[in-house]
């Protein structure tokens, strides 16, 4: 990874990813952002998508909290993205991060598992061993995911929920926090509770 990256999404999230850059040694030379509510975020300029063009030999993470709206902008917006993981982070050397990546501060993630695209791992999530986290998902601060876990595409996971091992969590499934998953859940549900029920 380059010394330099722009994110897109000009938040608190984006906030966050700014700290965990800065704490990497990587500068951060712009913010993305059509609805600024500044002209500055911690001291970088925040600039229109519309001028993204000036910025499309730079690395770029998208620094949008929502699921959704993260991949809608990876697929409109012709950049290179890249990863980001915060140096107290452990990563096993057997497993893998994909563009777009963010691991957060005291992240655990073991061996043999596959992270996707454009993810959140967050503050102090485990990640155990043969895991599948597909690509948008969201792991909140303090998730306990153990081994042998498949998460859908686009799934968020909500703070301090455990998952059991060898439990497959379907696409775009919303699970609440504090949840204890115990079983598989389908795509599109949300279920929450220990152990987890669906409500929806």
């Amino acid at each position: 990874m380059k010394n330099k990256v722009c994110l897109y999404g000009a938040s608190g999230h984006g906030k966050v990813i700014k700290d965990i850059a800065t704490n990497n040694g990587i500068e951060v030379i712009a913010f993305v952002d059509d609805t600024p509510k500044f002209e500055t975020l911690h001291g970088v300029q925040i600039i229109k998508s519309s001028k993204i063009e000036s910025l499309v030999k730079e690395n770029f993470i998208i620094s949008i909290g929502n699921n959704e709206i993260r991949k809608r902008v990876s697929e409109s917006i012709k950049v290179n993205f890249t990863s980001l993981i915060d140096k107290t982070a452990i990563i096993s050397k057997f497993s893998s991060i994909n563009e777009g990546t963010v691991v957060m501060p005291s992240v655990i993630v073991n061996s043999d598992t596959n992270i996707g695209k454009h993810c959140i791992i967050n503050t102090g999530a485990v990640v155990e061993h043969d895991c599948t986290i597909e690509d948008y998902v969201h792991i909140s601060p303090n998730v306990t995911v153990t081994g042998g876990v498949n998460i859908g595409e686009g799934t968020h996971v909500g703070a301090g929920a455990v998952i059991i091992p060898g439990v497959n969590i379907g696409k775009w499934v919303t699970v609440g926090a504090g949840s204890v998953i115990i079983k598989d859940i389908p795509d599109y549900a949300t279920v929450v509770g220990s152990p987890g029920r669906i409500i929806k």
